[in-house]
């Protein structure tokens, strides 16, 4: 279970790159005490990262000190990155650590089932169609029966399909039939393997003013099957608030821009319950359920003596407690509640090692290693209390190596030593486990049923220490990590990771041909041991033509690469391909690449995918060459202009000045730019002037809440929250001879045919008579909306609002959206 890390401590350790050790204060051990103390379990329940309400989560940790989770049914794959280029699978690596993030600081645990998010849905039957609905289904009652909860709560409302995103109103459906399906015999009976039936005692949603359309709604509605209660909750022990931690928490959503400020005082929550009996207001969710240790047969005199270690918890020498905690740890692993005894087992454990002062750590002397290599760990172990512990043994996993010290450790005198660890040959790399198959557009494919909701995959390089505390056998595992010390901010950890023996990497992820000429590509081949040798060949579709097709390579040093070149010459006509490469080395052939997300909020993160580079033959005509991009919120359409032949120059907004615009045939702000480019609220007069003296200004989508600017465009023009969510929905042409769908690229339907996620999003809503409305689409049952793309003369210039997703479009190499931004440019040339 995750712990509650001290604010201070935390921020204290933001840099490092992996998740440092967790060193408990005397404060945060008596709290892990009192959580020791208490048997009841709640499981909060909602779609996406970011839609958990972190207040409640912390107040049910901290303040009740239940065991709380988080079942976040989808990883946040198809949101939007506001801190970088990562969408889509490396996004959603992003989210799940973020979440990580957030549950070490509120105290939560987290789940995730096998949902993909496939992006904005607006109604539930369209999700869960998408999602399986059977198999989402199916990881819920799995992780209930799991976690076993007293108590769910649910974020969202299944009595209101189509008021929100349909992933939130199917995560409540979900819970709903899950709560009653999870306590039978006769629903999925596989999982009975593993798990019993399991049967919650109460479901409720976290409804809140926001749910009724506000505050007068809320206050006029009937509460008579609500519970509410104050979470404003203050830790003195801890000098923070309740509500200051769940800001804290919610902040680790960074990539959604959920930074959010900490408050104090009074924060009330109201649960409506769903089933069960409803709890009186004076002993709330728990009424009426055993949440002491008489819950399990076995568990009075646990109770007797973890009651006496918490009333006699001396600040100052934890180690106090040793001795009768580990009576209690005797008695715990003699339990027969298998549920509890893990669970308990796990916390002593935590709280036995941090009241002695231990400290054990396995550092590898390398971050990476490939299977059947061989490196040095180095050990440590120390004991910083007056008990004489014993240290037995130590087990190096996953090939078992053993190391008997046998060796007293007394108080402060460190012990250290080496080991060598040897990786097996079949030892699995390391990589997200629902990454490692080809899934479908709504669902992730996990086969191994114990693997289904956990967040990350389980540890697979680890050290076991055995030890004897009071003559009693104890065991702590410990990851293999890799740390060093940098300059700047010191003691430093990186994971420690089983890697390929050979990185295979294209400079892109497409390249694009807008003729037949070839061009020049490069493999970089990277060693991941010494002494590689091997060959590399490229296997490519039907009509294109790559030389050499074969080549070989020899890398002396481990971390050493070579750039292999090889030419591409596309075939006639529109076309597309995936050129893979496959390198032999004696005799075994490999076809990775190792793609690494780097952020200092979150661990750094390993992605093993195989390698390809798409190809793409496009039937594309451009007018003009030089643009101007304005970033918004991490997209790729600037790396994407390059590739059919533009040149493009980005530019702060804070360099933007009378002028200096006039060089360039277009000026394309990034997406979301009117909501995160505060600069620009300064700079709208010289980019309107830019377009009235005879430019071309395209404007990519923006959120109606939050814009920087009182005018979007030189005219009047207001965003709604209109979208078009199929990817597939029928566009039709509302003014066929404008240029935009003529020159210099004529479009037919067929250019909007292989899309993906959506059509756009964000629509203008109301638009002055100077706009032109070029497209109209829907979504099947809903009306036509006609603001996707509105062009309007200014001076002698044009301005072009869109809510076109290019930004997905352009990494997929979508030909008709190139040709479709190509004909923007073009305009007025």
């Amino acid at each position: 279970m995750r712990k509650l890390v001290f604010a201070l401590f935390l921020f204290s350790f933001s840099f490092s790159k992996a998740q440092a050790p967790e060193k408990w204060s005397s404060s945060e051990i008596y709290n892990q005490i009192k959580k020791l103390n208490f048997l009841g379990s709640v499981l909060y329940i909602a779609a996406h990262p970011d839609d958990e309400n972190t207040r409640l989560i912390s107040y049910f940790s901290n303040e009740k000190n239940a065991r709380t989770a988080y079942l976040s049914l989808t990883r946040g794959d198809g949101g939007q990155n506001l801190i970088g280029p990562e969408l889509r699978e490396q996004l959603g690596l992003i989210r799940t650590q973020e979440l990580l993030a957030a549950r070490r600081i509120d105290g939560g645990q987290q789940f995730f089932t096998r949902a993909n998010d496939f992006g904005y849905s607006k109604a539930p039957s369209e999700t869960l169609e998408i999602w399986n609905k059977d198999e989402v289904l199916s990881d819920v009652v799995w992780i209930i029966r799991k976690f076993r909860p007293d108590v769910i709560i649910n974020r969202f409302d299944h009595r209101t399909p189509g008021s929100t995103h349909g992933h939130h109103t199917s995560s409540a459906i979900l819970s709903v039939e899950a709560f009653d399906l999870a306590g039978s015999r006769n629903a999925y009976e596989d999982q009975l393997e593993y798990l019993s039936p399991y049967q919650p005692k109460r479901l409720f949603f976290n409804t809140s003013p926001w749910f009724y359309g506000g505050d007068e709604a809320f206050e006029s509605a009937d509460k008579s099957n609500f519970i509410n209660f104050d979470t404003g909750t203050y830790f003195p022990l801890r000098g923070i608030s309740n509500t200051e931690i769940a800001s804290i928490s919610r902040s680790q959503h960074r990539s959604q821009g959920f930074g959010s400020t900490g408050s104090r005082g009074e924060q009330m929550e109201y649960l409506e319950l769903l089933k069960g009996d409803l709890p009186s207001k004076e002993f709330g969710v728990f009424e009426g359920i055993d949440t002491s240790w008489n819950r399990v047969k076995g568990g009075e005199e646990i109770e007797r003596i973890l009651s006496q270690v918490e009333k006699n918890f001396d600040f100052a020498n934890p180690s106090k407690s040793l001795s009768e905690l580990m009576k209690a740890y005797e008695l715990i692993q003699d339990l027969k509640d298998e549920h509890w005894k893990e669970i308990k087992i796990e916390q002593i454990k935590d709280i036995i090692y941090a009241c002695s002062g231990l400290y054990l750590e396995a550092v590898a002397e390398k971050p990476a290693i490939t299977p059947s290599e061989e490196l040095k760990v180095e050990l440590e172990a120390i004991n910083r209390s007056d008990e004489n512990i014993v240290l037995n043994s130590i087990e190096l996993t996953p090939n078992n190596s053993i190391l008997n010290p046998g060796v007293v450790l007394q108080n402060n005198k460190g012990w250290d030593n080496k080991m060598t660890f040897k990786i097996p040959e079949t030892a699995n790399y390391t990589t997200p486990y629902w990454l490692e198959e080809t899934g479908s557009m709504g669902m992730y494919t996990v086969k191994e049923q114990k693997l289904r909701g956990l967040p990350e995959t389980p540890l697979n390089t680890k050290a076991t220490f055995k030890l004897s505390i009071k003559d009693v056998n104890i065991s702590f595992e410990k990851p293999v990590v890799y740390k060093f010390n940098d300059n700047v901010y010191g003691e430093t950890y990186k994971n420690f990771e089983i890697v390929p023996p050979v990185d295979l990497k294209f400079e892109e992820d497409v390249l694009i041909f807008n003729t037949v000429e070839p061009k020049e590509i490069s493999i970089l081949v990277t060693s991941k041991r010494a002494d590689l040798t091997g060959d590399l060949n490229l296997n490519v579709g039907a009509g294109w033509k790559v030389e050499p097709i074969k080549t070989n390579f020899s890398i002396a040093q481990s971390g050493g690469s070579e750039n292999l070149k090889f030419k591409i010459t596309p075939p006639e006509g529109q076309n597309e391909t995936r050129l893979e490469p496959k390198a032999t080395i004696n005799g075994k052939v490999y076809d990775q690449h190792l793609i690494e997300i780097n952020y200092d909020h979150i661990p750094d993160q390993n992605l093993i995918r195989p390698a390809s580079l798409k190809l793409v033959k496009l039937d594309i005509k451009k007018k003009g060459q030089n643009i101007a991009y304005i970033e918004g919120a991490g997209d790729a359409v600037p790396e994407s202009l390059v590739q059919i032949g533009y040149t493009v120059t980005r530019i702060s907004p804070s360099a933007i000045t009378p002028g200096l615009l006039n060089k360039y045939d277009a000026v394309v702000l990034g997406i979301r730019a009117l909501n995160i480019q505060d600069e620009l609220k300064y700079k709208q007069d010289i980019l309107h002037d830019y377009v009235k003296q005879g430019g071309t200004m395209i404007v990519q989508y923006n959120t109606n809440r939050g814009l920087v600017v009182n005018n979007i465009s030189p005219f009047n023009l207001s965003l709604s929250r209109d979208r078009v969510t199929d990817e597939n929905a029928e566009v039709t042409f509302l003014a066929p001879e404008h240029a935009i769908l003529n020159t210099p690229n004529k479009l037919t339907g067929n250019d909007f045919k292989g899309w993906v996620q959506e059509r756009g999003l964000y629509f203008p809503g109301t638009w002055d008579e100077n706009f032109t409305p070029i497209l109209s689409m829907h979504d099947q049952g809903e009306s036509p909306k006609n603001g996707s793309l509105l062009v309007a003369e200014y001076g002698k210039g044009h301005y072009i609002y869109t809510g076109i997703s290019f930004f997905r479009q352009f990494p997929e190499a979508v030909p008709g959206a190139f040709r479709l931004f190509a004909n923007l440019i073009s305009i007025g040339k």
